[in-house]
């Protein structure tokens, strides 16, 4: 709806803010999703959804990743004290 009215207005800040209101959605927010939609049309320079997904997939992974490292770092170091002869009365 936006993106077909871009045209009435001198300026995409003066479509969103006329917009934004009237979709009770922020000024900022507006924005952002039209020049995603002008990358994602290859209207606009940018990276498009898909490529935003390929880069965030990745990382995600590699922070569940960690996580999932420490834990077994805790672990491994709570068992190793456990069966430490040295920590045995």
């Amino acid at each position: 709806m936006a993106l077909d009215r871009l045209a009435d207005y001198p300026s995409m800040a003066a479509a969103c803010r006329d917009l934004a209101p009237k979709l009770d959605v922020g000024i900022e927010t507006l924005r952002k999703w039209i020049m995603q939609a002008q990358a994602d049309a290859g209207n606009r320079v940018g990276p498009t959804s898909v490529e935003l997904e390929e880069i965030r997939r990745p990382k995600k992974e590699n922070r569940e990743l960690r996580e999932i490292n420490d834990v077994l770092k805790a672990a491994t170091s709570f068992f190793a004290r456990e069966l430490d002869p040295r920590t045995r009365p």
